[in-house]
């Protein structure tokens, strides 16, 4: 009798996985779409289950006092906004398009997660997703800690805090030609080469 339950259970699970994959199939591997509700359930379960419990359970030795939280925002600013947005909702040009796409992490989803779980995600990335490793493999990582207190933050962030962030986000070689046209042309130098072009 028990045999006959595994052997049901089995065939129950391998019809789900073969429908599944042909569903996925047929719709095809685009990383437009949002997952499917079976696929972010199963990959929230099956991180959730990678993240060791010593370390879901480790308290962030820093605290959020304002020069740590000012640390924490221009590292955020320079180093995670250009998927996740200086606000945290992941509503930026790579964070739409990633698959699955970038978390707005002001919400429960991310704010529920333990310090250490948060740590360990920034720390160590998550695979089959755009989100990278951070910081040494084998080194506790100050720099992740310390994002854990802005990610907890985002939900209070200031219109003030989100602007000042604005001047620590990468530049490409062109924005930062063009600040230093401008900066020349204040201290009485050349107009810009942008505004030469639209007179």
């Amino acid at each position: 009798m028990r045999a006959r339950l595994i052997l049901a259970v089995v065939v129950i699970v391998l019809l789900v996985v073969i429908i599944t994959g042909w569903i996925e199939i047929r719709h095809g591997f685009r990383a437009r779409d949002n997952p499917t509700v079976l696929e972010a359930f199963v990959a929230r379960k099956v991180r959730m289950m990678a993240i060791p419990r010593e370390a879901k359970n480790e308290n962030n030795p820093y605290a959020p006092v304002p020069d740590t939280l000012t640390e924490a925002r221009h590292h955020f600013a320079d180093h995670c906004a250009l998927c996740h947005g200086n606000d945290g909702r992941g509503n930026t040009t790579i964070g739409r398009n990633l698959y699955p796409k970038a978390p707005d992490m002001r919400l429960a989803a991310t704010q529920n997660l333990t310090d250490g779980e948060l740590y360990y995600i920034i720390h160590n990335g998550i695979r089959l997703s755009g989100m990278p490793a951070w910081g040494e493999a084998h080194a506790k990582d100050e720099d992740s800690w310390k994002l854990v207190l802005f990610i907890r933050h985002l939900p209070k962030l200031t219109p003030k805090e989100e602007k000042d962030m604005e001047r620590y986000n990468p530049k490409s070689a062109a924005e930062h030609s063009e600040e230093e046209e401008e900066e020349q042309f204040l201290k009485g130098g050349n107009p810009p080469r942008t505004t030469q072009h639209q007179n």
